[in-house]
């Protein structure tokens, strides 16, 4: 499946290490992710979708709005 998050990494200028201690794993279970070899689980793309501020979606391609959808208000 084709994403946009190797792109946005580069983009910001930072490397792997950098994403994965944002996100909190290892460099080597990033690079795991984003060359596609093990799927990304769903609360990292979540984790990852806060680090840029946008959408899961926009990370998928599955939309080109890089809004972040509004968070629902918790009670």
């Amino acid at each position: 499946m084709k994403t946009r998050i190797k792109d946005l990494r580069t983009d910001k200028d930072l490397t792997q290490t950098q994403v994965a201690e944002a996100i909190g794993i290892t460099q080597r279970k990033y690079s795991y992710l984003e060359t596609g070899k093990q799927q990304w689980p769903d609360e990292l793309l979540a984790r990852l979708a806060e680090f840029y501020q946008t959408s899961v979606d926009y990370l998928l391609c599955l939309t080109d709005d890089t809004r972040p959808y509004p968070r629902k208000k918790r009670k």
